[in-house]
C-alpha cells in the first residue's frame, strides 16, 4: 500500500499538471485529527474544475492513480441515483487504497465550503480560497436534545416497536428485522448516546453509526446492546426485542431525569402491548 505522502503527491502532481483542475480539497476523516489514522480510511477529495465534460466524458485519466479493483459512479446509476452535487468516482486500487474522487464546478467553491467543516485545503492555484477552513468535526458532535426532541426519539421508538411486534406475530421475520434494524435500534443507540452527553458532555463526536460508542458506556450495557443483534430465529427475536425495550426505558428514564424531561407514556401503554400479543402468539 502506498504511503500518505506518496498519495497526495500522486494527487496532486496531477491536479498541478492539469489545467482545468483549479482548487483541490480534502475531507473525511483524514482531515479529523480525533481520528486515529488506519490504512482503511479513505482519501476523499474534490477536484474544483473548469470543464465537467471534458472529465466525466471517459475514464482512462483516472489511472493516473492506479488499477482499479472497483469504482463505482452514482451519478452514473439507475438503481443508486446519486443525491449530490457534482460527479463521483469511488475507487478501490489494487494496492487497497480507497479513493472517492469528486468533481465540481469551479462556481460552487464558495457554497462548497458551507456544507460541512471537515475540509483542509490542498491546492489552490488562483488564491481563491481567501481563509482556508480549519477542519473541525463540531457537525458530528452529540447533539443536547430539546424536550421536543427526546419526546419524538422515545414516540418512534415505541411506535416502531409494534410493527416488529406485527411482524413477529404474523411469522414475517425478515418484516420484523428490518424494522428493528432500521428504526427500533437506531433510536435507542441515539438515546444512549444522548446519555453519554448528559455524563460526559455534548462537545465531542462517537463517530459514523456510534462506531467508537463502546468506548463511553458499561461493559455491560455494551454487552446487553451487542445482544440485541441476535435475529436468526423468532425466539431470538423476541429476546433481541425485549433488550432493547428495557435499554430503552432505562437509558430513556435516566436521559430525561438528567434533563430535567418528562418521560412520556409511550413504555407503559406499548409494553403491555408488547406483552399480550406475546401471549397470544408465540409459538415454542
Amino acid at each position: 500500500m502506498r504511503t500518505e505522502e506518496q498519495m497526495y503527491e500522486r494527487i496532486l502532481n496531477f491536479a498541478k499538471a492539469e489545467s482545468h483542475i483549479r482548487v483541490v480539497t480534502l475531507e473525511g476523516s483524514r482531515t479529523n485529527s480525533n481520528i486515529p489514522p488506519d490504512e482503511f480510511q479513505d482519501y476523499d477529495i474534490t477536484f474544483f474544475v473548469t470543464d465537467m465534460a471534458y472529465f466525466t466524458e471517459e475514464d482512462s485519466w483516472l489511472d493516473v492513480f492506479g488499477e482499479r479493483l472497483i469504482m463505482q459512479k452514482p451519478e452514473d446509476m439507475e438503481l443508486f441515483p446519486a443525491q449530490e452535487e457534482g460527479y463521483s468516482y469511488l475507487m478501490l486500487l489494487e494496492d487497497d487504497v480507497k479513493i472517492d474522487l469528486t468533481l465540481l464546478p469551479l462556481e460552487l467553491l464558495d457554497v462548497y465550503f458551507t456544507w460541512g467543516k471537515l475540509v483542509r485545503l490542498l491546492l489552490d492555484k488562483d488564491g481563491r480560497v481567501k481563509t482556508p477552513p480549519v477542519p473541525t468535526d463540531i457537525d458530528y458532535h452529540i447533539q443536547r436534545p430539546t424536550a421536543r426532541m427526546f419526546d419524538d426519539c422515545c414516540n418512534e421508538f415505541w411506535n416502531t416497536v409494534t410493527y416488529v411486534v406485527k411482524g413477529l406475530c404474523r411469522r414475517e421475520i425478515l418484516f420484523a428485522i428490518d424494522h428493528m434494524n432500521e428504526i427500533v435500534r437506531k433510536e435507542l443507540l441515539r438515546m444512549i448516546s444522548w446519555l453519554v452527553g448528559t455524563e460526559k458532555g455534548f462537545s465531542f463526536s462517537i463517530g459514523k453509526n456510534y462506531k467508537f460508542l463502546e468506548q463511553y458506556i458499561t461493559e455491560d450495557m455494551w454487552k446487553r446492546l451487542m445482544s440485541t443483534y441476535r435475529m436468526e430465529s423468532y425466539a431470538q427475536m423476541w429476546e433481541s426485542l425485549e433488550q432493547c425495550l428495557a435499554l430503552f426505558r432505562e437509558t430513556s428514564a435516566e436521559t430525561a431525569k438528567r434533563l430535567g424531561y418528562s418521560y412520556p407514556p409511550y413504555d407503559g401503554k406499548i409494553s403491555g402491548y408488547v406483552a399480550r400479543q406475546k401471549e397470544k402468539y408465540v409459538r415454542e
